[in-house]
């Protein structure tokens, strides 16, 4: 049996240390890497790989002047699935219900550009490649904290020359079904596909999280009464290690 390398035994055991309700908690300072030598009987090498592993797996964080702290751990925030059922007449989207939060500490990071539909995009609008359309960056913010980004995508066609192209009004109470709404575009079903893995080096560092964290990625799709895909987001992103999507799947008798 291979035994199990130094570095490995030690992550695991400050893993136990650091766990709720464990040594140290949130904001915590752990012992300094002489103190974790000393303690653990091993040079600095596996010491620093144990430490590299968990800032990767976001639960420690090196400070300058202020050694290496626990990680304050984030919330669970559960992803209904009758989010987007309706549309409130109080300040609130789908974003804010899924974190409960009130409009005051929502903000919104927002760029967008005109683009044409690579294939991709128009298997997913089921449009003609090079169709064009609105793409829209967003960095979703629960108070100062960033927990979800996204690239939304609407037909130039329908939101040319209208409050909807112009980022100034975002964010829009309501959300993008608001927004549809607004140009007389009935929004009847949203399809949602997910996806977990990795996240990718702009991902991590936008969402503040560690390499090693998971996110969730997932394409939205809102389809209008006539049958036409009228808004793709693609992708949603979202730190995997907090978020719970609830579904909710009625059988007939």
């Amino acid at each position: 049996m291979v035994a199990q390398p130094e570095y490995l035994r030690i992550a695991a055991d400050l893993r136990r240390r650091i766990s709720p309700g464990g040594e140290f908690g949130p904001g915590d300072q752990i012992p300094t890497i002489p103190e974790l030598c000393a303690e653990y009987g091993v040079s600095e090498a596996p010491v620093r790989n144990a430490l590299r592993l968990l800032t990767n797996e976001g639960l420690i964080e090196a400070r300058a002047r202020a050694g290496t702290r626990v990680r304050p751990r984030p919330p669970v925030h559960r992803m209904a699935a009758d989010r987007y059922r309706s549309t409130p007449s109080t300040k609130s989207t789908p974003y804010t219900r899924d974190q409960g939060i009130a409009w005051s500490e929502y903000r919104l990071d927002k760029r967008y550009e005109r683009v044409q539909a690579d294939a991709e995009l128009a298997g997913l609008f089921e449009c003609e490649v090079g169709e064009r359309l609105l793409a829209r960056h967003f960095v979703f913010y629960d108070n100062d904290q960033p927990t979800q980004m996204s690239t939304s995508y609407v037909r130039w066609a329908d939101v040319a020359d209208t409050p909807v192209a112009d980022p100034i009004n975002e964010p829009w109470p309501g959300g993008t079904r608001a927004q549809l709404g607004s140009l007389g575009i009935r929004v009847t079903q949203i399809t949602e596909s997910f996806t977990a893995a990795m996240p990718t080096e702009l991902e991590a560092a936008t969402l503040r999280i560690g390499a090693g964290v998971p996110v969730l990625r997932y394409t939205r799709r809102h389809i209008a009464d006539t049958g036409r895909i009228v808004e793709v987001a693609h992708p949603i992103v979202r730190r995997g290690d907090t978020t719970v999507v609830d579904f909710r799947i009625d059988l007939d008798d």
